[in-house]
């Protein structure tokens, strides 16, 4: 049970034993850790390594909260769990959060961990394309026309003046390695830290390009509004910095955290494939304070509504708290 479905339950309970019960002889007041329930989206991986760490090393203890990470089914939503009041933090994309606070669920973005924009564009080496501009008459392709992938090959045609009917946009599933290497596509989006680490372990000679300064807001922690500006989200947003910071500092010890949940990483291959996509996410945390940019926000309001991927209006306040 979340911590605001028990504060409600206990509520009720007050109220019912309130007209009955004698007055409380007061007592010294008792210490407790607040329950959170944190969503790693689908399955173990060592994306999630800094809320691994954060666990493993005690930082949510510290922090005064006890911390639950749940990760979710394959065929679960991105939100749902959290909408349903199944968890009460989650960790996505800070886009998907707006694209979905536009359709009414209520959470907001209370840490962003990639300052960086995750996704590139991969071409293969010796492709004729080098810039954005260049996929003009050119096939891509996508998992589909959802997630950041898609956001992000919009915000990049956009910056080079194109637009979708300028090129031919697959959606060919999470099979970028095998539509690229076999020619079904001239280039594919995928993340630096995923997707082009897979190309270079596949020893698929690749080029990434990325996508410069786009309107665009990566990876962060969403909270239920209800918990937004509380206390104990706050101590969770903290411990799990701390656990980023370790990760940046300590990738192979990261890694060694990780493969208490991840399964397979005991094979020395797959603890190598690990560290390099643990190495190639270090450069996306930045300072890795946490801290969010109400101007990049307000921006990527503007682009998402004028883009056609927001269902009502938002108010970029609204959907963003910032630390510091």
């Amino acid at each position: 049970m979340t911590r605001r479905r028990t504060a409600l339950a206990l509520t009720a309970a007050t109220l019912a034993l309130a007209a009955c019960a004698e007055p409380p002889t007061p007592e010294a007041p008792t210490t407790g850790s607040d329950e959170l329930v944190i969503g790693l989206t689908y399955t173990p991986d060592v994306q999630f390594a800094p809320f691994y760490v954060a666990e493993a090393r005690g930082y949510y203890e510290d922090a005064g909260v006890d911390v639950t990470l749940r990760h979710h089914g394959a065929s679960e939503s991105l939100l749902g769990a959290l909408e349903a009041g199944e968890e009460d933090l989650v960790v996505a994309g800070g886009d998907e959060m707006l694209q979905a606070r536009s359709a009414g669920v209520p959470v907001v973005n209370v840490a962003t961990l990639y300052e960086e924009y995750p996704v590139v564009l991969i071409v293969p080496a010796d492709s004729d394309i080098t810039t954005a501009a260049d996929l003009a008459g050119h096939s891509v392709g996508i998992p589909g026309p959802f997630g950041e992938t898609y956001f992000g090959l919009l915000a990049l045609l956009s910056d080079a003046g194109l637009s979708e009917e300028d090129v031919t946009v697959e959606s060919i599933g999470y099979t970028q390695q095998a539509a690229l290497s076999a020619g079904h596509v001239d280039a594919v989006m995928g993340f630096a830290n995923n997707d082009a680490v897979r190309f270079a372990q596949a020893g698929v000679d690749v080029r990434t390009i990325p996508l410069g300064d786009v309107p665009l807001v990566g990876i962060g922690i969403g909270a239920h509004e209800d918990i937004a500006d509380d206390a104990a989200t706050a101590a969770v947003v903290e411990a799990t910095m701390r656990g980023v910071r370790d990760v940046v500092e300590d990738p192979a010890g990261a890694v060694e955290v990780a493969a208490e949940h991840v399964p397979g990483l005991a094979d020395p291959a797959a603890r190598e494939a690990a560290i390099a996509t643990v190495e190639a996410t270090v450069p996306l945390y930045g300072s890795a304070t946490g801290t969010s940019d109400p101007a990049r926000w307000e921006a990527m309001v503007t682009f998402m509504a004028e883009q056609g991927l927001l269902e009502g209006d938002v108010d970029a306040a609204d959907a963003v708290r910032t630390l510091g």
